[in-house]
């Protein structure tokens, strides 16, 4: 939201009042308290009948600062579930020229006097600042010439004008060549200088600026990151208003911003999800393929064994088959209830499908229908309007109405729900919608409506992810959800929304999931081919290799199947049918899943995501500065997807040494390469220096990777490497710790139990080793 015009002006019908000067500094007990009035204050006249703001300087966790501005009380101001918070002790120093709260290695030093000034430090590196008209009580007019509430919101006046009158914003410095990342899963450039970003949760699809899953955090590469405390809209100008600030407005009174320190983006995630919470370990078998019924098509208990059998026939490794929409009755969603036209026997279907080996995931969304056997039973757990009567409307089910997560009592109704669905047979649970959630309505606890339009999806997740935390642990619980706040990466996983079947929407798929990963989120999906339209074979063979190589993977579509074989089985050149390529990826995955599921334990332990960007992994290159068609999977792995059908891709190597997983060809980093793949290729790159460990099996993504595991030992590194493997089935059972040493005679590999393993060095050739063994040098 732009409030000002040019540089001197503000906007017809605005009045921006700043922070002029620090006119007072208190040091309180473990915080500081600024008066800041919005005119310098030269004789005690200047005091009277003007707006003073109130800033408090604090840390809830150590390395981060926290300022609120205050202009009134707002006593509804409600933040983020800031679960690490643990408000350490901080260092606070005052002297003439200012006061300095200093918690860890982050310092926030603020000026007396004028102009505001506001500077915030690490390592004796100003990292940045608030300085002059950087904080700001802002008044609208009626007839204010500033943006519109964003779209995709129910409850603005009838000319469109948002509903707020009162605004504060925020401005901190971006230094020259300073980028900005992050904002949740957004769909445009991966750097968002230059971006407006409205913070409103909106299903808008992944072609549009609209996001489903919002997050008021960014982080930069000059070391530090912000978060923006606020449960609503929250409008973000990067350098796109003062082009040499990110600016950042939320209505009301109330504005509270923390800053974390780095010094690298990885440690500002860490600090980041320490502080609104770390995704959980997720099961070994959410790994594998999943394969939907899709949304519209026509589907029955046959039709979804045509499908299964079809898979094992073809060799298709498949872990998680997935019942969408119409497995209820149409116009009855959500009801809970099995379609007894199509699936009169729900349990015994689902006992037979476990049979098979599989999980099985169902769909869901908060809506109950009109015509739902729900709605009667449920009516006292709805929301309302401020008449008292239930909000209803008919977009999506005709009638629908929804269900008031702040209410105690519907939140154990709900459960109830989906606890009896996981007692038929069903394992997981996509929680699809949670984003058209109206702002004029009355919420059960008192909640102000704009504020929970974002937050709603927050108390969605966290209900049906108890229940399955409840029945099935920790470690099993797994959703596949589509909308999303700061803190939603508690509730993993969630895939990248409606795109469509064209490499652009592949490519801008991949730019959400990597802007969703540099905001705390561990685990990521997207629907393999394009949800909207029928992807034709090149597309969705790129794709399958892109999918595969991600950490969660699903076919996925509207209205057509995505079985491979639906789209070019037989006639191609060997390895390039859609049949042939998705067994080989599939196939490829599972090896890896060793590997894999280190990387989600790392996201567990520390918050790195499982794909990473190349900002993150590579944070002193400037090369990677706007790369957005490539990534790292895991801390090891660069994959390069393929965005074309003739095969060419071009993509960049960051400097060292890097040994082509594929074909064990060697390549110097540092620079660009150009190539031509067939569909049963992607550029797969191994880091300097890793040991990657894969496993036995290429048929599931659950067995006990420590068993015949192989261990493979690429050129560079330390002298002394060390890899953990576990049995993500039966973790209490130990793992095996594999050690590679360097020595005079070659590199000694051992595993900590005395297990037989295989080792080689890359390229090499295997060794069968019983506890240890040393690899001739290559």
């Amino acid at each position: 939201m732009k409030f000002t015009d040019g540089f001197w002006q503000a906007r017809p019908g605005v009045e921006a009042l700043y922070a002029q000067e620090a006119y007072a500094i208190d040091a309180l007990p473990n915080r500081l308290v600024v008066e800041a009035p919005t005119r310098v204050i030269t004789r005690r006249g200047d005091t009277l009948n003007r707006p003073l703001l109130t800033v408090t300087l604090s840390s809830p966790l150590e390395g981060v600062i926290g300022v609120r501005i205050d202009h009134h009380v707002d006593p509804g101001h409600e933040g983020f579930d800031l679960v690490g918070a643990d408000s350490p002790l901080v260092e606070i120093e005052t002297d003439d020229a200012g006061a300095s709260l200093t918690s860890g290695s982050l310092t926030a030093r603020v000026s007396r006097g004028a102009p505001w000034s506001l500077d915030f430090t690490s390592g004796g590196r100003t990292l940045t600042r608030s300085g002059p008209k950087s904080l700001a009580h802002l008044r609208l007019a009626p007839d204010a010439n500033v943006a519109v509430e964003p779209a995709g919101t129910t409850g603005v006046s009838e000319d469109g004008r948002p509903p707020a009158s009162i605004y504060t914003h925020a401005r901190l410095g971006l230094g020259v060549g300073e980028q900005v990342f992050g904002l949740g899963e957004r769909f445009g450039p991966l750097a968002k200088n230059g971006q407006t970003v409205d913070v409103w949760n909106a299903d808008g699809g992944t072609s549009s600026e609209q996001s489903y899953k919002n997050v008021p955090f960014y982080l930069t590469d000059r070391g530090y990151g912000v978060l923006v405390n606020h449960r609503g809209h929250v409008s973000f100008e990067v350098g796109s208003e003062a082009v040499e600030q990110v600016q950042f407005a939320v209505p009301g009174e109330t504005l509270e911003f923390f800053v974390i320190d780095g010094p690298t983006p990885a440690d500002v995630l860490e600090r980041y999800t320490r502080l609104t919470g770390r995704p959980p370990i997720v099961p070994a078998w959410s790994y594998g393929l999943w394969l939907s019924t899709s949304f519209t098509t026509d589907y029955d208990e046959a039709t979804v064994t045509s499908f299964i059998e079809g898979m094992a026939e073809r060799d298709l490794p498949l872990s998680v088959f997935h019942f969408d929409c119409f497995w209820m009755r149409e116009f009855h969603w959500t009801d809970f209830e099995w379609d007894p036209r199509v699936f009169p026997d729900p349990e015994g279907m689902l006992a037979r499908l476990h049979e098979r080996g599989l999980r099985v995931s169902a769909w869901i969304n908060p809506y109950i229908a009109g015509r739902s056997k729900l709605f009667d039973e449920g009516a006292e757990y709805f929301v309302r309007r401020a008449d008292g009567s239930i909000w209803q409307w008919d977009m999506w089910q005709s009638g629908m109405a929804l269900v008031d997560f702040t209410n105690p009592a519907a939140v154990s109704w709900f459960q109830e729900k989906i606890r009896t669905l996981l007692r038929q047979g069903v394992d997981a649970i996509k929680t699809d919608f949670g984003e058209r959630i109206p702002t004029d309505v009355v919420w059960h606890d008192g909640s102000r409506g704009p504020d929970m339009h974002n937050w709603y999806t927050q108390l969605y997740n966290q209900a049906v992810f108890d229940v399955l935390v409840e029945e099935r642990g920790e470690r099993e619980a797994v959703l596949f959800a589509r909308s999303a706040t700061a803190g939603g990466q508690q509730m993993p996983v969630h895939w990248g929304g409606d795109n469509s079947s064209s490499f652009e929407s592949m490519a801008e798929t991949l730019r959400g999931g990597l802007s969703l990963a540099l905001s705390g989120f561990g685990y990521w999906s997207h629907d393999i081919g394009g949800f909207e339209g029928l992807p034709d074979p090149a597309v969705f063979k790129r794709w399958v290799a892109f999918g595969m190589l991600s950490s969660h993977s699903r076919l996925h579509g509207s209205t057509s199947y995505r079985v491979p074989w639906a789209f070019d089985e037989g006639g191609e050149a060997p390895g390039q049918s859609a049949v042939e390529v998705t067994r080989f990826f599939t196939k490829l995955k599972l090896g890896l899943m060793p590997y894999l599921f280190n990387a989600g334990l790392e996201a567990n332990r520390v918050g790195l995501p499982v794909m990473r960007a190349m900002q993150l992994a590579f944070p002193g290159d400037p090369a990677v500065t706007h790369l957005e068609r490539q990534y790292m999977l895991g801390g090891d792995l660069l994959v390069a997807p393929v965005f074309s059908a003739d095969g060419d891709v071009q993509y960049y190597l960051p400097a060292g040494e890097w040994t082509n997983y594929l074909t064990g060809e060697r390549a110097t980093g540092g620079s660009w390469r150009r190539e031509t793949h067939g569909f049963d290729s992607v550029p797969l790159w191994v880091r300097e220096g890793a040991v990657l460990v894969t496993g036995s099996r290429d048929d599931r993504p659950d067995y006990d990777y420590r068993d015949d595991a192989l261990v493979t030992v690429y050129p560079g590194g330390a002298d002394e490497r060390r890899v953990t493997v576990v049995d993500p089935v039966d973790p209490e059972t130990g793992a095996v710790e594999f050690t590679v040493r360097r020595t005079d005679a070659g590199l000694e590999v051992t595993s900590s139990d005395g297990r037989p393993f295989r080792a080689r060095v890359a390229g090499g050739a295997t060794h069968a080793a019983s506890g240890s063994v040393t690899l001739p040098l290559a």
